[in-house]
């Protein structure tokens, strides 16, 4: 089982920015893949971006070139560094993990960015 927290969610004005942390523990499994997803009100949770055990990386259009996902070396953390925050952008952020055994996801945080 892996277990995921996430932190740093909150209101922020339209074009600052916001740090998300996932904190991880338990046993991960094989090749795995690390990543963010968010779920805005009424909409289909969706990618916003992935790091994968042998470091690649993926980001979702919407977030290309403003958000910046990164590790600690142990993989315990996994931040989402959010900038130039759009309205847009408003959502709850969710960490997730995919490893041999299965999926995990984390409760969530919410950001909210103002106009």
């Amino acid at each position: 089982q892996v277990q995921l927290v996430e932190s740093g969610g909150g209101l922020v004005a339209a074009g600052g920015s916001l740090r998300l942390s996932c904190a991880t523990s338990g046993s991960i499994v094989g090749f795995y893949v690390l990543g963010w997803y968010r779920q805005a009100p009424g909409q289909e949770r969706e990618l916003v971006a992935t790091i994968s055990s042998d470091d690649r990386i993926r980001y979702s259009d919407p977030v290309k070139d403003r958000f910046i996902i990164s590790r600690d070396n142990s993989w315990s953390m996994v931040d989402l560094q959010m900038n130039s925050l759009k309205p847009e952008d408003t959502a709850v952020y969710y960490c997730n993990c995919r490893d041999a055994r299965g999926l995990y996801w984390g409760k969530g945080t919410l950001v909210t960015v103002s106009s």
